[in-house]
């Protein structure tokens, strides 16, 4: 820290000390400084003017510290010692004499000469957080141009993960700071009375509980945890090329910030245990990354961007991705090589479904040729890697989402007719054309839809930024929610908690709905 107050042919060092302190503190509780009187706050024949001077804000407890402009110029920094030239602000405790003094008394500029205290020193009049802001204070070293700053080699290894702290929002810490709490290790206090009860009959969300910002372009998912006793987490990803998880119950902060991919994070999901991310990019790759640590425990390169990536339902370890390129392929993460290549002979796939057990799958592909009609969806086989059928959706759209029902052998495409339309799960895999969906709009944009977890309500978003709820038996619309202003490309119903959705839109921002 720059100089104190201190004065010339003093006694001795300790007597000044304790003048000093009395001195000063009897001032702040008079409340009141006359500026042509002299004020004695230790024994000195002679008081010899100094330019520095300390200044209390009339309007905040915060005092300052100022210097004189021809000194700063002059003074050196000292690796040891804080700069002279420095100009700072810290905030104190309202103390009951200083409140007074805020209250009544003009700004006040103490004349001192220049004893230097070292840093660590707290003289006892300073409140503690004074002195506490002191040590904490940042200091601005000149760096010469070109020498590199010294990165420590912990900070240099740490894993690509950021931490949003909860008492500074806009300020992130890096990845190898610890957090009071984890994130896997507690469960919400808003989700735990749910989870001793049997789910009820979905409901659907009519009024905003939070909303959440962050993203800088748009989020293309989002996603409960499936894990009841982790089903507050909420899992986004963004065009910004991250992918976030919330605390989507209660809080409504961000947890955790992955930043392991350099292209847009276009599709993501959990693992079944909760403790992992599958993510798909536009910088070719898949990647398995840890939800606690955030390292990346596989990542694999695709050599095409990644539209979709899914897991298998019986074997976690297995997943499909599929993206601009006319093949599928199955990855096992175990070995991290490929297990089977399924080649469509389309320019790109958009969504792929596993069916139930796993045996085979649906594949939605974006084909712009004559025949287009006869695979814009495709059947197949996952252990023989054949064709089953090309030949499941006859109209000429394009399906960009794909969502297979909890309980029932069936399935819904979302298309850009404006509807979704109802298939059967089991060979052939026939249209339900009595049951269609109609409302909302895609127009052309990748508008997901997803069941509740009972299969009675199937939600889906819409190119105009409203949320609708069907009722799946009978195809009426329930409810339409004015969810946002740009479109809004999906809608995640909550696990546990009743008539609880997550929204997200073009424009990067994430709402909870309740």
């Amino acid at each position: 820290m720059s100089s104190l107050v201190a004065y010339e042919d003093s006694e001795s060092e300790d007597d000044d000390h304790d003048r000093t302190e009395e001195g000063f503190t009897a001032s702040l509780q008079t409340g009141s400084f006359k500026q042509n009187q002299d004020v004695k706050m230790c024994h000195s024949p002679k008081i010899t003017p100094c330019p520095h001077s300390f200044t209390l804000d009339p309007d905040s407890s915060v005092l300052e510290y100022h210097e004189n402009a021809s000194e700063r110029s002059s003074s050196s920094l000292h690796p040891h010692s804080q700069p002279q030239s420095w100009d700072g602000k810290y905030c104190s405790d309202r103390t009951a004499p200083e409140q007074h003094f805020r209250d009544t008394a003009a700004p006040l500029s103490l004349p001192v000469t220049p004893r230097i205290i070292s840093p660590m020193q707290t003289l006892p009049h300073m409140p503690q957080s004074f002195s506490d802001g002191l040590n904490s204070a940042k200091r601005h070293h000149t760096v010469q141009p070109g020498v590199r700053p010294y990165i420590p080699k912990r900070q240099r290894l740490a894993p690509s993960v950021e931490i949003t702290d909860p008492k500074h929002p806009g300020v992130q810490a890096s990845g190898n700071q610890t957090r009071e709490s984890q994130i896997l290790s507690e469960v919400s206090a808003r989700v735990k009375p749910y989870l001793a009860h049997k789910a009820g009959a979905a409901g659907i969300p009519r009024r905003l509980l939070m909303r959440l910002g962050g993203h800088q372009g748009p989020v293309n998912t989002v996603q409960w945890c499936p894990v009841p006793q982790l089903s507050h987490l909420l899992m986004s990803a963004s065009m910004d090329k991250t992918f976030k998880v919330w605390d989507g119950a209660e809080s409504g902060r961000c947890l955790r910030v992955y930043t392991c991919h350099s292209g847009a994070v276009r599709d993501a999901c959990w693992t079944p245990c909760g403790r992992r991310l599958l993510t798909g990019s536009f910088d070719n790759t898949a990647v398995i990354t840890d939800v606690e640590t955030g390292q990346q425990l596989v990542k694999l390169d695709n050599q095409f961007k990644v539209m979709c990536a899914v897991l298998h339902p019986s074997d976690p370890h297995v997943f499909l991705c599929g993206g601009y390129s006319s093949m599928v392929k199955a990855w096992d993460s175990r070995s991290c090589k490929v297990e089977k290549v399924y080649k469509a002979g389309v320019q790109q796939t958009l969504d792929i479904l596993f069916l139930r057990g796993g045996v085979d799958f649906i594949s939605s592909s974006d084909c712009v040729s004559r025949d287009s009609a006869d695979r814009t969806l495709i059947a197949w086989d996952y252990q023989t890697t054949a064709r089953l059928s090309n030949q499941i959706y006859q109209e000429r759209f394009t399906c960009p989402s794909l969502a297979l029902h909890p309980l029932e052998e069936s399935f819904v495409a979302q298309t850009n007719g404006d509807y979704m339309a109802a298939f059967s799960s089991q060979r052939p895999f026939r249209m339900n054309k009595r049951r269609r969906f109609e409302g909302h709009k895609v127009e052309g944009y990748a508008v997901q839809c997803e069941f509740s977890l009972d299969g009675s309500i199937l939600a889906s978003g819409s190119s105009t930024g409203s949320a609708h709820f069907y009722d799946y038996h009978n195809a009426h619309m329930l409810h339409t929610l004015r969810a946002h202003s740009q479109p809004c490309l999906c809608v995640s119903q909550h696990p546990v908690l009743p008539a609880t959705a997550a929204t997200c839109d073009w424009a990067g921002e994430i709402k909870v709905w309740q």
